[in-house]
Order: C-alpha cells, then structure tokens, then sequence
C-alpha cells in the first residue's frame, strides 16, 4: 500500500486517484495514518459484502427466534413514550 503525506496528497491528488485505482492509498496526517482511499469499485464491493454479511447475521438471529423487523420498530416507537 502507497503512502502520501496530507500534503502530497494534496499537491498531487493526481497521483493518489491513479494509485488510488490500483490499490487503497494510506494518506498520513502529522505522521499517523488518517485515511485510506480506495477506487470506487473496491469500495462498492467491499459494502455489498458487509451487507451480505450483515443479512445472513439477520437471517440466522430471526431463524433462531429474534425479533422480527416489525417487532423491533414496535419495541422502538413504544420506548419513545
């Protein structure tokens, strides 16, 4: 993984978006890691597969007895009062 100062990223955004493309690019901000930037399609896919991940978690919780969808936005609303 590429890693720029702030600064360099900011004088050469250029560059960080083509390597960005590549591979993530760790951007460091008084010398610690700050961000990461990614091409989009790394960033799409690494959220369809947190959300996969995150509906099988759901699916498996119903199945074995949680709350419904419904139940929990119930339970929500009536703590509200």
């Amino acid at each position: 993984m590429k890693t720029f100062t702030a600064t360099e990223a900011k004088n050469k955004l250029g560059a960080v978006m083509d390597s960005a493309l590549v591979e993530p690019v760790m951007i460091e901000k008084s010398g610690r890691n700050s961000v990461v930037i990614m091409a989009a399609s790394e960033y799409e896919r690494l959220t369809a597969m947190e959300d996969a991940y995150w509906g099988a978690r759901a699916a498996r919780a119903e199945a074995a007895g949680f709350a419904t969808p419904d139940e929990v936005t119930k339970l929500i609303e009536d703590a509200g009062d």
